[in-house]
């Protein structure tokens, strides 16, 4: 079997990168970034990578940054990661400057040979860092990169290099340790042709399109409210009425929320109600297997926007069948739109509550062995 690695970035990634000068000189400088410890811990134990780190260190070993100030606080990082259960198979460091171009200076790959050679699965293997010369290091290894930045934006050609773009190691190992919840689904009747696709652990991210405008707002709700990146695009028969585009909808969001879950290992699987103005609403969830729908509301308007409000009920009738999910939705108030409105943002924060995963206690939430 082929051996992995993860390539690992040393500032900015793990430890904090000194402001001003960027250079780790001194021991007052040493500051580990939050949660490397257990992380890293984690996966060295769980998890069969070798760690590598590979670091650029502009000048060192010239007056601009002399080895004698780099080795104690470099080597005081190593013993007290090893202290903690985390050594570091191979440790890379690039002296160079930028302007020398050097074949060994990330993003090339002149220190990385040995592990070009066929004996590492790289396309199973992730450049970890804060920089985009990282992201082009992966790219250049052909593996995948995990981008320790929020709000950057790659530019085009490398967007399909980074699989995971966060600042928290404890999201990093979830997604090395249980890996990505994410689904697509394929409807297409002689009704509507519908896709839709999610990422439960995304970050809001909505692109809607149903034909139905209030329709698009409450669905945007349940992605925006429950952190889940979201997409749904329908082509339904409208000149026929709303009934098949609402009910098929439902479905496919239903069948992509389950297949996301997959085991349900380490789910919080329970969640939730809120307030919106005037309207108290609930809905509790629970993502126990068995499909159920308690409904408990009533609307005195034929439509709330262009949606007719006798969909409501059959959309999470059918939503809870095809996520196989117990509902039990409540609401009261006088405002109809406020009523609906709080009803789909109480579902989005019981999915957000529900879907919440615990890899250090990674297991069933069940009895039964099975869920």
């Amino acid at each position: 079997m082929k051996k992995k690695a993860l390539f690992i970035d040393r500032d900015g990634t793990l430890v904090v990168e000194p402001p001003i000068d960027y250079q780790l000189d001194n021991l007052d400088k040493l500051e580990f970034y939050p949660k490397v410890f257990r992380n890293l811990y984690f996966i060295r134990k769980n998890l069969d990578f070798e760690f590598v780190m590979v670091t650029n260190q502009d000048g060192l070993g010239t007056p601009s940054f002399p080895e004698d100030t780099f080795w104690p606080a470099h080597n005081k990082m190593l013993k007290t990661l090893d202290g903690e259960g985390i050594v570091f198979d191979d440790i890379l460091i690039d002296k160079s400057f930028p302007e020398d171009n050097a074949p060994t200076r990330k993003p090339r790959t002149g220190m990385l040979g040995k592990y070009m050679t066929g004996d590492y699965d790289l396309e199973q293997s992730f450049v970890i860092g804060d920089r985009q010369t990282d992201v082009e290091l992966a790219k250049n290894l052909g593996c995948k990169a995990i981008f320790m930045q929020d709000e950057f934006v790659l530019p085009d050609e490398l967007k399909d290099i980074c699989v995971l773009q966060t600042t928290d190691w404890d999201v990093i190992s979830e997604f090395l340790f249980a890996g990505e919840r994410k689904a697509e689904v394929k409807r297409t009747t002689k009704e509507t042709d519908i896709y839709v696709a999610l990422n439960l652990d995304g970050k809001g991210q909505c692109q809607i399109s149903t034909g139905l405008g209030f329709f698009d707002h409450m669905l945007e709700q349940i992605g925006k409210h429950s952190g889940m990146d979201l997409t749904i695009q329908v082509k339904g028969d409208l000149h026929v009425d709303e009934h098949h585009t609402i009910e098929d909808t439902a479905i496919a969001l239903g069948e992509a929320i389950y297949k996301a879950l997959g085991d349900k290992r380490g789910i919080e699987r329970y969640g939730y109600s809120l307030p919106m103005d005037d309207c108290l609403c609930s809905v509790a969830l629970d993502f126990g297997g068995r499909a159920w729908l308690v409904w408990d509301a009533e609307f005195h308007r034929e439509r709330v926007g262009d949606m007719p409000t006798e969909m409501f009920l059959h959309f999470f009738k059918s939503l809870s069948d095809s996520a196989k999910m117990n509902l039990n939705i409540k609401a009261e108030g006088a405002n109809e739109h406020h009523k609906i409105e709080g009803i789909f943002k109480a579902l989005a924060r019981a999915l957000k509550m529900a879907k919440k995963r615990d890899i250090f206690n990674y297991e069933l939430p069940s009895t039964k062995g099975v869920i």
